[in-house]
């Protein structure tokens, strides 16, 4: 029973449905990055950036939830992976080496953030000055789903005025996901590409 919903969010993020194998791909890590898995739930992508970025790589898995970081800690040690720091959160205070992440990683967050801009904000001090904040983030469902009755999405357009009034400029737009919109962001201005 211990670890139960970790299980189901890594059940959940690992469907093929879901398109991990898309995401992490389009991500674009490579060996010695470091990333920042804000969310980590039950640490899947986090697993699989440790993978990606290699033994010289670092990958910071934050939540709020305790439980969810010890099971991430046990999963590490489990596949070898000796390259994932857990950071435990209190609400929106985040505590992260400044200018030393290559990405940020939010899937399936932002609609809990009550002030999203101030938090996105935030994070730039922990950005590379090249660094990328990648949302993604459940679309509106049908009236009596989850997410419509529980108001668990955010319209891309919201998120991406939070991110322009947060001075973040879009750089690529995927569409790939059928649920989710999957936007990405750096905090200087380079070309859009929607892929």
């Amino acid at each position: 029973m211990k670890n139960l919903k970790a299980k189901m969010f890594n059940k959940k993020a690992s469907n093929p449905k879901n398109k991990p194998d898309q995401i992490i791909k389009n991500i674009g890590l490579k060996p010695r990055q470091t990333i920042a898995d804000i969310g980590a739930g039950g640490g899947y992508f986090t697993l699989k950036f440790a993978e990606a970025v290699g033994r010289k790589g670092r990958v910071y898995a934050v939540d709020t939830n305790p439980g969810f970081l010890e099971f991430i800690k046990s999963s590490a040690k489990e596949k070898g992976l000796d390259n994932i720091t857990t950071v435990l959160t209190k609400e929106e205070r985040l505590d992260l080496p400044k200018e030393s992440l290559d990405f940020i990683f939010m899937r399936n967050v932002t609609h809990h953030l009550s002030n999203r801009t101030k938090y996105f904000k935030n994070l730039k001090k922990f950005l590379k000055p090249n660094g990328r904040v990648i949302i993604i983030e459940y679309k509106k469902g049908r009236p009596f789903t989850f997410r419509g009755i529980c108001g668990h999405h955010i319209p891309k357009e919201t998120i991406r005025q939070e991110m322009k009034e947060a001075e973040y400029m879009l750089t690529k737009e995927f569409d790939f996901l059928p649920e989710q919109h999957f936007t990405v962001y750096s905090k200087q201005a380079d070309e859009t590409h929607k892929t």
